[in-house]
């Protein structure tokens, strides 16, 4: 008998049977078949994907006798893009119905919330029906008790002996008050033991956002009369009889920002609720963050409080003064400014009003400062004179001067007419709607021409007395002294017509006509007193800065106690350099001046900020790609008063254009200094004196790191310097220069070459190093350069016109027969601002 005896073995289809034989003690052997399990191997057919990740091979894979019958490869497509999109179909499914369970859970949520606030208000309006009925059974009851006590003796034994023995109607205890005891002792027991319902709060579970807010976990300890108020609202309520404490309504002061913990202390509020209420209203602040104006504004609507709005600007209020009685005004003295075109004798003319020499001490024979002089005429009376620079960069000066002016005397120059800051003298005047005097002066040159000055006037609508017009005309020479009384006295008259008064016995108030550091007298304001009089010791606030007039100086030097109306006086004692046109104002109190002056530095540090600054992402991108292809010159101006770096850096924003222009890095006044030759080595700047000169210090260290200094004492010969200096940066102009044309007669093909146009010159000479253009039907298709000029068999450089010969073009082939090849050279043209 076999192992096996004839039967078949079990087994699983597919695998490979095979006989192992065992071997036993003894010597005894044993035949076993073992099956051999084959493992199915799936190779995909090239082209296909990986198999899908859930660990099962498509059955795009493997062979194709393996797929159900009669499936193609498209149908096979079609039914994995189905699944997929089943698959895809049940995922959308599956996600709604998690978001619809989500919401219906949340409504459960909502509405258990709002049935169990309903049910605790109900349960809370029984119990305060229940004490209240329990109050008033317990009064009802005493007063039977006292209506008991006061009946007759025998009724009272009566009463004693129908009782129980030992137990009398009055140490009887009532239901009622019993039960309403045990009510309110299960009552407090549950509020002290129930988890966020008040009591300690030691088991009131997790901390929430009301909860932090509000100050219950982990915030200030409860003061005696904070416990004793808990005490008192807890007995009131569970009497029913709770009274809403009273609203206190507050004016709150609202300036135009204001932190958070400062709004709820002006409200008297605490601040974790302005913070609540800000969270209600969106904005998400914390109590040392600061809100606008319209902001808190709500904020404070909300809590019942009315809003008093206030500006940062009313601490100005204390300059504004009542307007002058009559009765309190003087005459004063006019203010008349000379105006007039550079050069044109200003300077001269009141040199010979004053008899001095004036205008030898100015650079270059021209006025680069407001000046303001005192004149004592021969009668007596007192004129102040404005001189105000011609040259075209001081523009501001001269509106200035014009501003503060009574009369403005228009110098014109005899021998040169009206010229254009001449023009722009007039326009100053009719803009400070002031009359003029026209003083012709060097009528003593001989090709002085009065009548033509005259004429010219009138194209600007200046009609003087001689051509029947209401302005009056001098004819004048400073060098001569001719014609000068007249103008004096058309002065005087002109001054008298206009009533000139003012109030000298109230506190001053004066024009900053220019302002200097100077070296050993500190910051100076040279300011014409315009109404009151300015006194040795007052306080006063000028622009951003302030002080306490420590000395006046008038127009001589001379050191004065008080300066009146219509005076000029140079002011010491101020804390820094204010700008020129400033307005002086005194004020009682040191703190007041400085408060405004804060006030002043604060609001012009911020309008800065908000000119220099891009609103928006766009505009800050926009002004980098404006920015991105123009070269700029940066510099550093430091001059002796404010108003010439002012008129510095008007001029230097006009020169440039497109490609170039000059930066200010720092403009200033006073001596160049060892910080201003920091910032110029910083930024590659050169820096410009003007009329100051550079301490030692600064010296060396423009020495050592290699800073350039430049030195002026006249505004436009600094101006020309700058206007060379950004010329150089200009990228050089870019001419074209025809040379010939050339006509393309054959096409060839060449080897190793590519196509060669057999051309005749028939203009000019064609040149190897010269640019080309390709003509097509006088169209330009190709612009480019030779890459081969021969002729015959030659390399040339030049061929002349009529000459045949061979052209190819650098990386273009496209060339025919008839187009025509224009021969051109580029050459560099510098440029000049």
């Amino acid at each position: 008998m076999s192992d096996n005896d004839g039967k078949k073995t079990l087994g699983l289809g597919g695998s490979r049977p095979s006989n192992v034989k065992q071997s036993f003690s003894h010597g005894r052997t044993k035949n076993v078949v073992v099956e051999t399990k084959r493992k199915r191997v799936v190779v995909p057919k090239p082209g296909t994907g990986k198999p899908a990740a859930g660990g099962r091979g498509t059955p795009t894979g493997g062979d194709p006798s393996k797929r159900p019958a009669g499936i193609s490869d498209a149908e096979l497509e079609r039914r994995m893009k189905a699944l997929a999109m089943a698959k895809a179909r049940e995922a959308e499914e599956q996600a709604k119905r998690e978001a619809e369970e989500k919401a219906r859970a949340a409504d459960r949520e909502a509405r258990r919330a709002e049935i169990e606030a309903k049910e605790a208000e109900d349960r809370e309006r029984e119990e305060r029906a229940k004490a209240k009925a329990a109050e008033e059974e317990r009064k009802r009851e005493e007063a039977a008790k006292a209506k008991a006590a006061a009946a007759a003796a025998p009724a009272a034994a009566a009463a004693a002996a129908a009782a129980a023995p030992g137990e009398t109607e009055v140490s009887r205890p009532t239901s009622a008050p019993r039960k309403v005891d045990r009510e309110r002792d299960d009552r407090d027991k549950a509020t002290k033991t129930k988890p966020g319902r008040g009591g300690d709060g030691r088991r009131a579970g997790k901390l929430t956002l009301n909860d932090a807010l509000t100050g219950r976990e982990g915030g200030r300890q409860r003061s005696m009369a904070q416990m004793k108020r808990k005490q008192d609202r807890a007995r009131q309520k569970a009497m029913g009889t709770q009274v809403e404490r009273e609203k206190v309504v507050r004016d709150v002061q609202l300036p135009e920002a204001i932190i958070v913990s400062e709004l709820a202390n002006r409200m008297a509020e605490r601040v974790a609720d302005v913070v609540k209420a800000l969270m209600t209203n969106g904005i998400m602040a914390t109590q040392n963050q600061t809100i606008d104006a319209d902001t808190a504004e709500l904020i404070i609507e909300d809590f019942g409080h009315k809003v008093v709005r206030v500006s940062d600007a009313d601490v100005e209020d204390v300059i504004t003064q009542e307007p002058d009685k009559a009765a309190d005004m003087v005459n004063r003295p006019p203010i008349i400014t000379i105006m007039g075109h550079v050069d044109h004798g200003k300077t001269s003319l009141l040199d010979a009003i004053r008899n001095a020499k004036v205008v030898a001490g100015e650079a270059g024979g021209i006025t680069q400062h407001i000046g303001a002089y005192q004149v004592a005429t021969d009668g007596g009376t007192l004129l102040t004179f404005l001189d105000t620079p011609g040259h075209a960069a001081f523009t501001s000066m001269r509106s200035r001067g014009a501003q503060v002016t009574d009369i403005v005397v228009l110098v014109v120059a005899a021998d040169d007419a009206v010229m254009p800051q001449t023009i722009e003298a007039i326009n100053h005047a009719k803009a400070a709607k002031v009359p003029m005097i026209v003083a012709i002066n060097k009528i003593d040159k001989p090709a002085a021409n009065p009548d033509k000055v005259r004429t010219d006037l009138l194209q600007h609508e200046v009609i003087v007395e001689k051509m029947s017009g209401d302005v009056q005309d001098v004819e004048v020479s400073a060098i001569t002294g001719k014609g000068l009384d007249n103008l004096l006295e058309a002065i005087a008259l002109q001054a008298e017509i206009l009533e000139l008064k003012a109030n000298p016995d109230r506190a001053a108030q004066g024009a900053v006509i220019e302002a200097q550091l100077d070296v050993g007298r500190g910051p100076v304001a040279t300011v014409l007193i315009e109404n009151g009089t300015l006194r040795q010791g007052d306080i006063f606030v000028v622009g951003e800065q302030y002080g306490k007039v420590r000395a006046l100086i008038n127009d001589k030097g001379d050191r004065v106690k008080e300066a009146g109306p219509s005076v000029p006086v140079e002011v010491l004692g101020l804390n820094g350099t204010p700008e020129a046109g400033d307005v002086l104002n005194v004020v009682s109190t040191d703190a007041q001046a400085r408060e405004i002056a804060e006030y002043r530095e604060k609001a012009a540090k911020e309008k800065r900020a908000a000119a220099g600054a891009a609103t928006t992402l766009e505009q800050l991108m926009a002004n980098a790609k404006e920015n991105e292809n123009v070269s700029e010159l940066p510099i550093v101006v430091k001059a002796d008063v404010q108003g010439s770096a002012e008129a510095i850096v008007q001029a230097m924003e006009k020169i440039g254009n497109d490609e170039v222009r000059v930066r200010v890095l720092h403009s200033g006044v006073g001596a160049i200094t060892e910080t201003d030759i920091g910032l110029a080595e910083a930024s590659g700047a050169p820096v410009f004196g003007f009329n100051v000169r550079a301490n030692t210090s600064a010296r060396q260290t423009a020495n050592q790191k290699g800073v350039e200094i430049r030195y002026y004492s006249v505004i436009y010969d600094l101006v020309d310097d700058v206007k060379k200096a950004a010329s150089g940066l200009l990228s050089a102009e870019i001419k074209e220069k025809f040379i010939g044309y050339a006509n393309i007669k054959e096409v060839f093909k060449v080897s190793n070459v590519g196509k060669v146009a057999g051309c005749i010159v028939t203009e000019g000479v064609a040149r190897r190093s010269a640019g080309v253009r390709l003509l097509r039907d006088n169209v330009v298709i190709h612009e480019g350069t030779l890459k081969t000029l021969k002729r015959f068999k030659d390399e040339v450089p030049e061929v002349q016109s009529g000459q045949e010969c061979g052209m190819a073009f650098e990386n273009y082939d496209d060339i025919r027969p008839g187009d025509v090849i224009e021969i051109f050279e580029r050459e560099e043209v510098e440029r000049a601002l």
